[in-house]
Protein backbone atom coordinates (compact mmCIF):
# COMPACT_ATOMS: atom_id res chain seq x y z
CA UNK A 1 0.00 0.00 0.00
CA UNK A 2 1.66 3.45 -1.24
CA UNK A 3 1.85 6.46 1.54
CA UNK A 4 -1.45 8.51 0.58
CA UNK A 5 -3.91 5.37 0.88
CA UNK A 6 -2.01 4.29 4.20
CA UNK A 7 -2.14 7.59 5.75
CA UNK A 8 -5.77 7.99 4.42
CA UNK A 9 -6.89 4.78 6.14
CA UNK A 10 -5.27 5.73 9.00
CA UNK A 11 -6.94 9.58 9.04
CA UNK A 12 -9.88 8.05 10.69
CA UNK A 13 -10.15 8.45 14.33
CA UNK A 14 -12.02 5.28 14.94
CA UNK A 15 -9.65 2.98 12.93
CA UNK A 16 -6.56 4.36 14.81
CA UNK A 17 -8.68 3.29 18.17
CA UNK A 18 -8.89 0.33 17.49
CA UNK A 19 -5.61 -0.09 16.04
CA UNK A 20 -4.61 1.47 20.23
CA UNK A 21 -6.77 -1.17 21.56
CA UNK A 22 -5.78 -3.91 19.07
CA UNK A 23 -2.10 -3.09 20.29
CA UNK A 24 -3.05 -4.05 23.90
CA UNK A 25 -4.92 -7.33 23.58
CA UNK A 26 -6.63 -9.06 20.47
CA UNK A 27 -10.38 -8.12 20.52
CA UNK A 28 -13.62 -9.72 18.73
CA UNK A 29 -16.41 -7.02 16.92
CA UNK A 30 -18.58 -6.76 19.90
CA UNK A 31 -15.77 -6.02 22.49
CA UNK A 32 -14.80 -3.41 19.57
CA UNK A 33 -17.80 -1.83 19.38
CA UNK A 34 -18.27 -0.70 22.97
CA UNK A 35 -14.66 0.34 23.40
CA UNK A 36 -15.62 2.39 20.49
CA UNK A 37 -19.34 3.08 21.00
CA UNK A 38 -20.13 2.71 17.09
CA UNK A 39 -22.18 0.08 15.84
CA UNK A 40 -20.83 -3.70 14.94
CA UNK A 41 -21.70 -3.01 11.34
CA UNK A 42 -19.44 -0.06 11.28
CA UNK A 43 -16.73 -1.84 13.38
CA UNK A 44 -16.79 -4.53 10.83
CA UNK A 45 -16.16 -2.15 7.90
CA UNK A 46 -13.33 -0.50 10.03
CA UNK A 47 -11.68 -4.05 10.21
CA UNK A 48 -12.02 -5.06 6.82
CA UNK A 49 -10.32 -1.89 5.57
CA UNK A 50 -7.57 -2.78 8.09
CA UNK A 51 -7.14 -6.45 7.12
CA UNK A 52 -7.38 -5.70 3.80
CA UNK A 53 -3.95 -3.24 4.03
CA UNK A 54 -2.40 -6.04 6.57
CA UNK A 55 -2.04 -4.26 9.35
CA UNK A 56 -4.42 -6.35 11.51
CA UNK A 57 -5.32 -10.07 11.63
CA UNK A 58 -8.09 -12.53 12.61
CA UNK A 59 -8.13 -16.22 14.21
CA UNK A 60 -11.46 -17.96 15.24
CA UNK A 61 -11.46 -19.99 18.62
CA UNK A 62 -13.37 -22.66 20.00
CA UNK A 63 -16.42 -21.14 20.39
CA UNK A 64 -16.47 -19.80 16.91
CA UNK A 65 -15.57 -16.40 18.02
CA UNK A 66 -13.60 -13.94 15.83
CA UNK A 67 -10.53 -12.11 17.27
CA UNK A 68 -8.68 -9.22 15.90
CA UNK A 69 -5.09 -8.36 16.32
CA UNK A 70 -2.32 -6.64 14.97
CA UNK A 71 -0.27 -8.57 11.86
CA UNK A 72 2.72 -9.96 13.47
CA UNK A 73 5.00 -8.98 11.03
CA UNK A 74 3.87 -5.50 10.92
CA UNK A 75 5.56 -2.14 12.29
CA UNK A 76 4.21 0.71 10.80
CA UNK A 77 6.71 3.78 10.16
CA UNK A 78 5.92 7.56 8.84
CA UNK A 79 8.75 9.78 7.35
CA UNK A 80 8.45 13.37 6.93
CA UNK A 81 11.42 15.16 6.18
CA UNK A 82 12.63 17.94 3.67
CA UNK A 83 13.52 15.03 1.52
CA UNK A 84 11.03 12.74 1.73
CA UNK A 85 7.55 12.02 2.57
CA UNK A 86 6.83 8.33 3.15
CA UNK A 87 5.56 5.35 5.28
CA UNK A 88 7.02 2.11 5.69
CA UNK A 89 3.97 -0.74 6.91
CA UNK A 90 5.53 -4.01 6.65
CA UNK A 91 8.62 -5.37 8.31
CA UNK A 92 8.60 -9.56 8.27
CA UNK A 93 9.50 -10.64 11.74
CA UNK A 94 12.78 -12.62 11.59
CA UNK A 95 14.16 -12.80 15.22
CA UNK A 96 16.37 -15.22 14.16
CA UNK A 97 18.53 -12.68 12.71
CA UNK A 98 22.17 -12.29 13.90
CA UNK A 99 22.30 -8.52 14.46
CA UNK A 100 26.21 -8.21 15.19
CA UNK A 101 26.55 -10.16 11.77
CA UNK A 102 25.78 -5.94 10.05
CA UNK A 103 28.27 -4.27 8.97
CA UNK A 104 29.50 -1.59 11.03
CA UNK A 105 27.08 -2.46 13.93
CA UNK A 106 28.32 -3.88 17.74
CA UNK A 107 25.47 -4.99 19.81
CA UNK A 108 25.33 -7.33 23.02
CA UNK A 109 21.82 -8.58 21.47
CA UNK A 110 22.58 -11.98 22.84
CA UNK A 111 19.50 -13.66 24.43
CA UNK A 112 18.50 -17.45 24.91
CA UNK A 113 15.05 -18.52 25.60
CA UNK A 114 13.68 -18.87 29.06
CA UNK A 115 10.64 -19.41 30.99
CA UNK A 116 12.23 -17.25 33.95
CA UNK A 117 10.59 -13.96 34.91
CA UNK A 118 13.67 -12.24 35.84
CA UNK A 119 15.77 -13.27 32.69
CA UNK A 120 12.26 -12.10 30.55
CA UNK A 121 12.26 -8.60 32.40
CA UNK A 122 15.99 -7.84 31.85
CA UNK A 123 15.68 -8.74 28.25
CA UNK A 124 12.68 -6.65 28.17
CA UNK A 125 15.19 -3.56 29.70
CA UNK A 126 17.92 -4.57 27.11
CA UNK A 127 15.86 -4.13 24.02
CA UNK A 128 13.99 -1.16 24.93
CA UNK A 129 17.07 0.38 25.50
CA UNK A 130 18.59 -0.34 22.37
CA UNK A 131 15.19 0.53 20.68
CA UNK A 132 15.84 3.93 22.12
CA UNK A 133 19.27 4.02 20.65
CA UNK A 134 18.29 2.64 17.40
CA UNK A 135 16.00 5.52 17.37
CA UNK A 136 18.65 8.23 18.22
CA UNK A 137 21.00 6.77 15.41
CA UNK A 138 18.37 7.36 12.98
CA UNK A 139 18.01 10.82 13.88
CA UNK A 140 21.34 11.24 13.30
CA UNK A 141 21.20 9.38 10.12
CA UNK A 142 18.23 11.13 9.07
CA UNK A 143 20.49 14.68 9.57
CA UNK A 144 23.46 13.45 7.99
CA UNK A 145 21.14 12.53 5.09
CA UNK A 146 19.84 16.21 4.81
CA UNK A 147 23.31 17.50 4.95
CA UNK A 148 24.52 15.70 2.23
CA UNK A 149 21.88 16.32 0.07
CA UNK A 150 21.48 20.33 0.80
CA UNK A 151 25.55 20.12 -0.27
CA UNK A 152 24.82 18.21 -3.40
CA UNK A 153 21.96 20.52 -4.59
CA UNK A 154 24.44 23.71 -3.68
CA UNK A 155 26.79 22.01 -5.75
CA UNK A 156 25.20 21.61 -8.92
CA UNK A 157 23.95 25.27 -8.26
CA UNK A 158 20.54 24.58 -7.18
CA UNK A 159 21.37 25.54 -3.55
CA UNK A 160 18.79 24.00 -0.89
CA UNK A 161 15.83 25.56 -1.92
CA UNK A 162 15.59 22.92 -5.10
CA UNK A 163 16.68 19.76 -3.79
CA UNK A 164 14.97 18.50 -6.61
CA UNK A 165 18.43 18.30 -8.27
CA UNK A 166 19.72 16.41 -5.64
CA UNK A 167 16.86 13.81 -5.82
CA UNK A 168 17.36 13.48 -9.59
CA UNK A 169 21.19 12.80 -9.11
CA UNK A 170 20.65 10.54 -5.76
CA UNK A 171 18.24 8.82 -9.00
CA UNK A 172 20.29 7.59 -11.62
CA UNK A 173 23.58 7.89 -9.95
CA UNK A 174 23.73 3.83 -10.14
CA UNK A 175 22.12 3.22 -13.86
CA UNK A 176 21.31 5.48 -16.87
CA UNK A 177 17.96 6.07 -16.68
CA UNK A 178 14.90 7.77 -19.19
CA UNK A 179 12.85 10.88 -18.35
CA UNK A 180 9.96 8.23 -17.77
CA UNK A 181 11.56 6.36 -15.50
CA UNK A 182 12.81 9.44 -13.05
CA UNK A 183 9.68 10.87 -13.43
CA UNK A 184 8.14 7.79 -11.31
CA UNK A 185 11.17 7.48 -9.19
CA UNK A 186 10.57 10.87 -7.93
CA UNK A 187 7.24 11.48 -8.37
CA UNK A 188 7.63 14.73 -9.89
CA UNK A 189 6.18 15.58 -13.67
CA UNK A 190 8.25 14.25 -16.92
CA UNK A 191 8.43 18.16 -18.09
CA UNK A 192 9.80 19.35 -14.81
CA UNK A 193 12.08 16.53 -15.30
CA UNK A 194 13.22 17.16 -18.81
CA UNK A 195 13.83 20.62 -18.05
CA UNK A 196 15.94 19.87 -15.05
CA UNK A 197 18.08 17.19 -16.89
CA UNK A 198 18.70 19.32 -19.96
CA UNK A 199 19.82 22.09 -17.36
CA UNK A 200 22.63 19.81 -15.78
CA UNK A 201 23.12 18.64 -19.28
CA UNK A 202 24.34 22.19 -20.01
CA UNK A 203 26.50 22.25 -16.90
CA UNK A 204 27.94 19.17 -17.51
CA UNK A 205 26.60 17.31 -15.12
CA UNK A 206 24.85 14.86 -16.51
CA UNK A 207 24.59 13.54 -20.31
CA UNK A 208 21.99 11.50 -22.55
CA UNK A 209 23.07 8.30 -23.92
CA UNK A 210 21.79 5.65 -26.14
CA UNK A 211 21.19 4.06 -22.31
CA UNK A 212 19.23 7.25 -20.94
CA UNK A 213 20.31 10.09 -18.96
CA UNK A 214 23.42 9.35 -16.81
CA UNK A 215 26.62 11.21 -14.78
CA UNK A 216 29.38 12.58 -16.44
CA UNK A 217 32.68 10.85 -16.17
CA UNK A 218 33.51 14.07 -14.46
CA UNK A 219 30.39 15.00 -12.42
Amino acid sequence: MDSAALLDLLGNENRRRILQLLARKPCYVTEISEYLGVSPKAVIEHLRKLEEAGLIESRVDDQRRKYFHIARNVRLEVNVSPYGFASKSAYPENSSFDVTTCRHLSLDVSWEGTDELDDLLRALEDLEQLENELSLAQRWVQGRLCDVLDQISETVGAGPESRIYADLLASIRSDPKSVGKLSADIDVPREIVAELLEAMADEGIVQRTERGWELTTNA
